[in-house]
């Protein structure tokens, strides 16, 4: 006697076979088959899988509720929580409501300390229109970049240990994992340091190096994000810190292969949307209210 199995979409029927003939059959079983074996999707083509989920991410992903001060001060404890403070070096800004001004913190206050209620608004030259104190007079190259770059609203710059160690080799930021992608192809790097950046000739080089890309790494200082939106920058702040601290492991490892870069890029555009960027900042903000709850107020 030998069984026969007839797997269908939704069951499976073992079937008792005499051995020597042909006869009739006895049903022993109807076993309901928990993993179909005809799907919708399973033929699909690459290309249609990602738009569809893509389409899911709009609905599937809320947005944070966050006002722009909450969401700068909510980076700053981000960042300070990643590794990027570096003493009162690094500023930190975005877009404010009036054309030509933008949002920043005090000088004189570290990343875990910037609330959304002690943020400045400043305008191009610098001066204080809302808040108590100055701005970071390095802040003055943002303002070159805001007029070079209408699609930018936020801009990151820091000092943390590992992009300011790659940064004193004078080599560019590589870009050889799929978790680093979003910085496949997006990330200028100026191999000649112009000095402290205070100066509208600072601004000038800084603006013309980044280009369109939305990062770059400054030789014997840090790294620069420019960013469609707060959520994007901070997300982006992090993974460079991680690329650079990946980069420098692996060169003591050995040679840093590069990736293919069709692969590159569609890895880029499939994990670089204001969807997954928001999905991640509402993360981090998660993780760091739970140390940092008075930042909101």
């Amino acid at each position: 006697m030998t069984l026969r199995l007839h797997m269908t979409q939704s069951v499976i029927k073992i079937d008792v076979c005499p051995q020597a003939s042909h006869g009739n059959q006895d049903v022993i079983a109807l076993i309901p088959c928990r993993y179909p074996t005809v799907t919708t999707t399973m033929q699909t083509p690459k290309d249609q899988l990602v738009k569809r989920a893509q389409q899911q991410m709009l609905t599937a992903l809320a947005d944070n509720t966050y006002t722009a001060r909450q969401k700068l001060a909510l980076t700053c404890r981000i960042l300070f929580d990643g590794g990027h403070d570096s003493g009162l070096a690094g500023q930190i800004t975005a877009r404010a409501a009036e054309p030509g001004t933008y949002y920043t913190q005090q000088l004189g206050l570290g990343f875990d300390e910037i609330s959304a209620s002690n943020l400045l608004v400043v305008d191009e030259d610098l001066t204080v229109l809302q808040g108590q104190g100055m701005a970071n007079p390095a802040n003055r190259f943002h303002s070159w970049l805001y007029r070079a770059r209408p699609d930018v609203n936020c801009i990151i710059h820091t000092h943390p240990l590992h992009s300011a160690a790659l940064s004193m080799l004078e080599v560019p930021l590589a870009i050889s994992h799929m978790d680093l992608c979003p910085l496949f192809d997006d990330c200028a790097f100026l191999k000649e340091w112009p000095g402290v950046p205070v100066g509208n000739e600072e601004g000038e080089i800084i603006a013309s190096a980044i280009g369109d890309k939305r990062a770059i790494l400054l030789s014997h200082h840090g790294l620069l994000i420019a960013g469609r939106s707060i959520e994007e920058a901070c997300v982006l702040a992090l993974l460079f810190e991680r690329a650079a601290r990946m980069q420098l492991l692996a060169m003591g490892a050995g040679e840093i292969r590069p990736i293919p870069e069709a692969l590159g890029k569609e890895a880029h555009d499939w994990i670089s949307t204001p969807k997954r960027h928001g999905a991640a900042f509402s993360y981090y903000a998660r993780r760091a209210l739970r140390a940092h709850g008075e930042c909101l107020g």
